[in-house]
């Protein structure tokens, strides 16, 4: 799982049926021993690392069951929390409104044969988006221990390996 990915996600097929692996999770989330604590729910399930040993950058995993014939399809994201996720998103998207809009400004002004040192802050902001895509880079390495344990923990109640792609 050490890789340039933003969200690692696996897709499997799985001879049990969706009750059957909604079963199997919620019986392993009782365990008190768990390192693990998350929701099963209809055809969906969420794990995520308890609250004692979680940090900022600590990820969780989102698993999708969708019944396909006699088996099931589960399809796994592993990603921030969702605190993380949006301060992220948010980021991203202030700093390309305000791209768009410095661009307009300071291409308006250089049309007009004025000065537009404006344009210069285009860079600036591109720097910063490279910079906020290293520092996700740099906590998703802080969060991989624990992401290998919600993957190793999963391909338990599965009961087999699972392959990310």
């Amino acid at each position: 799982m050490a890789s340039f990915r933003i969200r690692p996600k696996f897709s499997v097929e799985s001879e049990e049926s969706i009750e059957e692996i909604l079963l199997n999770t919620k019986e392993f989330l009782k365990s008190p021993d768990s390192e693990i604590k998350g929701l099963a729910m209809q055809d969906h399930i969420t794990l995520r690392i308890r609250q004692n040993e979680r940090h900022f950058w600590s990820p969780q995993l989102s698993v999708l069951l969708i019944p396909n014939n006699e088996k099931t399809r589960v399809i796994g994201v592993y990603g921030p929390m969702p605190n993380v996720w949006l301060i992220f998103t948010f980021s991203y998207l202030a700093l390309s409104v305000l791209s768009v809009f410095v661009a307009i400004v300071g291409f308006s002004q250089y049309s007009l044969g004025l000065e537009s040192k404006i344009l210069w802050l285009l860079p600036f902001f591109g720097g910063v988006m490279i910079l906020l895509y290293i520092f996700s880079q740099f906590g998703q390495k802080l969060g991989a221990e624990q992401m290998f344990t919600l993957h190793h923990h999963f391909e338990k109640i599965l009961k087999s390996k699972i392959p990310i792609s």
